[in-house]
């Protein structure tokens, strides 16, 4: 699925408008029926007030379209249209005339000062204010009505986007000027700032509600930002060949652990079996040895000449694929043994955990990376390597030229990971949930990566598959065993119905 810019969503209006045809008021329409039509289902026999907020260009025209509508179906409708610089939208203006007419529907239209109307909690507001065509932060009386809105305990339900967002990047915006939305109802396709984890608490809920905006129109605008459906990533699982034994399913080599971080080459190594893998190889410390050899007896061990940490590389041409970092530690050793392996350059890498650390105290050992590498920080271990950011949109663009400027891949992991490609491609996961946030969830999508690397796929593949399969058990975890009791060794156990899913449903 595309993600547009604000600039471009005008433009697919414009294009289905003249190519559909249809005319913008009946687009309008179109989509604030869809709105309606969600208001009423959620709230079937509400019977407090609806408080319409709008603005004076195209999103407002869909508030008062939907305030229409809402009336029209028997709910009290109270709209207040701002209009005071005496000048609305062509479709604003229509459907102004049109909520005149009917009963049962109040507007207000401020054409100078706002007696600001007392808001209850049993109220349902909808935010029509300003939506995607946004350029600068709300201040003045709009930023006095969003102050209002936000203090009131009343359900707030943003068409299209929080009044005062922006669609991608807020890093100058004056944040106490957003609408806190309950529900975000955006039209046909996400905005990129919905994907934010700072922008949580102005979106609230957010539901994409398709109005048939031209494909064609879509197909035909260039973009970079993604998120990834469900059928693409069927269409990248393989068929298991009928003839497959643990020769031709590839071999991995797993490096991690040290004293007290077993668990982290446990989680490792057991995702990777699952994840269909035909043989995996845990390079460990001695110390891990007999933990290893009891909690995944399938693995091969390959103890390093340490006791408690890895210090050396062994020969890695015999693996089809490395994992290499979790609870490796950072001691001077370990780091010249990672260095090692990153040299070598004999197949597909996956870099996590200390692994990054290490690279981010060492930056010029990023040159030695092998093209197509996949990177897995968290959003810390990305800030270590590429320095601090002050949002999550410069976030991504650091590591989208990181991955652009190394030729490697980038996986920001947290709830919708953001997997950045060489060709400057950002991929947006939608799978997986907050029960995910707990210790061990990373190294085992290093395990899964790896296995899928080993088998064969392709790093894009790897990646963008690896990522969705370890947030889909996730899921299928969370809705037996609940969010708050999910743990890493949950996501594993789950990775046969995620793979099932895949395969069968649909």
């Amino acid at each position: 699925m595309k993600i547009l810019t604000g600039g471009q969503f005008r433009e697919l209006d414009l294009y289905t408008i003249e190519h559909e045809p249809i005319a913008s008021i009946d687009l309008m329409e179109r989509a604030s029926r869809a709105v309606a039509d969600e208001i009423l289902n959620r709230w079937p026999d509400d019977a407090g007030r609806v408080i319409v907020f709008a603005g004076p260009g195209g999103n407002g025209g869909d508030g008062l379209a939907v305030a229409r509508l809402l009336a029209e179906a028997g709910r009290l409708v109270i709209a207040y249209l701002f209009n005071v610089k005496g000048k609305l939208n062509p479709d604003c203006e229509t459907n102004r005339e049109r909520l005149k007419e009917i009963e049962g529907a109040t507007l207000i239209e401020i054409t100078s000062e706002l007696t600001f109307p007392d808001l209850y909690p049993d109220d349902l507001i909808i935010d029509a204010l300003f939506g995607t065509g946004l350029s600068k932060p709300l201040s003045g009386g709009f930023a006095m009505v969003v102050k209002r809105i936000n203090q009131s305990r009343a359900t707030v339900v943003s068409i299209d986007v929080p009044s005062g967002l922006m669609c991608e990047d807020n890093s100058y915006n004056e944040l106490k000027s957003v609408v806190q939305a309950t529900l975000t109802l955006s039209i046909q396709l996400p905005k990129l700032a919905f994907l934010f984890a700072e922008n949580q608490r102005f979106v609230g809920e957010f539901k994409l509600l398709p109005i048939g905006l031209s494909q064609e129109g879509l197909d035909g605008i260039k973009g970079y930002l993604w998120i990834t459906e469900e059928a693409e990533v069927k269409a990248l699982l393989r068929q298991r060949p009928r003839f497959a034994h643990k020769g031709t399913m590839g071999h991995a080599l797993i490096v991690a652990g040290s004293r007290g971080m077993t668990g982290a080459a446990v989680l490792a190594s057991r995702a990777a079996l699952r994840t269909g893998l035909g043989k995996v190889t845990a390079h460990v410390p001695n110390a891990c040895l007999s933990i290893m050899q009891i909690s995944v007896p399938e693995a091969i061990i390959q103890i390093d000449v340490d006791d408690d940490i890895i210090t050396s590389a062994i020969d890695s041409s015999n693996y089809q694929a490395i994992g290499i970092g979790p609870g490796l530690g950072q001691r001077r050793h370990t780091a010249t043994a990672v260095h090692s392996y990153i040299a070598q350059q004999n197949c597909p890498m996956i870099i996590d955990a200390d692994a990054l650390n290490i690279l981010a105290e060492n930056p010029d050992w990023l040159a030695d990376l092998p093209a197509d590498s996949i990177l897995t920080p968290h959003p810390r271990e990305l800030d270590r390597l590429v320095g601090h950011s002050a949002n999550s949109f410069e976030r991504m663009n650091r590591a989208r030229q990181l991955a652009i400027d190394r030729h490697v891949f980038v996986i920001v992991k947290g709830h919708y990971s953001q997997i950045c490609t060489p060709t400057g491609d950002v991929l947006f996961n939608p799978t997986g949930n907050p029960g995910m946030a707990t210790a061990g969830s990373g190294d085992v999508l290093t395990g899964i990566i790896t296995s899928l690397l080993a088998q064969g796929y392709l790093p894009a593949e790897a990646a963008q598959l690896g990522v969705y399969l370890h947030g889909l058990a996730g899921d299928l975890a969370a809705e037996e065993l609940g969010e708050e009791s999910l743990i890493a060794s949950d996501i594993i156990d789950y990775l046969p119905a995620a793979f099932k899913r895949l395969k069968f449903k649909g």
